[in-house]
């Protein structure tokens, strides 16, 4: 008896797909400044009030939180927007995101940094793919 064991391949839809990117974006986004605290003054230069050139104030972390937000909250609108707003959303806020990240490589940048931003553009980039190749409906 000649059986083969294939495996169940389930399609998932491109909401699903734009959630999960942005969620490991998120993971990466979150991990490398916390590994940044690990880098030699970086401790430092907090206690002084300094994060590279900026002084850290309510505006500086209110801006912070605000670029922290964006990605936190497209995971969810990734789900719930209707498609075409959902297509054209995740299209302009990754595109946005790709030079904002490598902003981040500005100041003293440690290899983990510039893996971790490469990786992320790459994922901004999925998600600009999928975005753009959202299956249509013929009416």
């Amino acid at each position: 008896m000649n059986t083969q064991n294939i495996l169940e391949d389930i399609r998932v839809s491109v909401k699903l797909k734009l959630a999960t990117l942005w969620a490991s974006f998120m993971f990466l986004y979150i991990y490398v400044d916390y590994f940044h605290l690990y880098m030699p003054g970086s401790i430092k230069d907090i206690l002084a009030g300094k994060v590279y050139v900026f002084d850290i104030s309510y505006f500086f972390l209110l801006i912070a939180m605000f670029f922290v937000a964006i990605p936190t909250l497209m995971i969810f609108l990734s789900v719930v927007l209707p498609a075409k707003a959902n297509r054209w959303t995740n299209i302009i806020v990754a595109t946005v995101f790709i030079p904002y990240m490598l902003f981040n490589l500005a100041g003293e940048a440690w290899i983990h940094m510039y893996f971790a931003a490469a990786v992320e553009i790459v994922l901004l980039c999925l998600i600009i793919r999928y975005s753009l190749k959202w299956p249509h409906i013929e009416e």
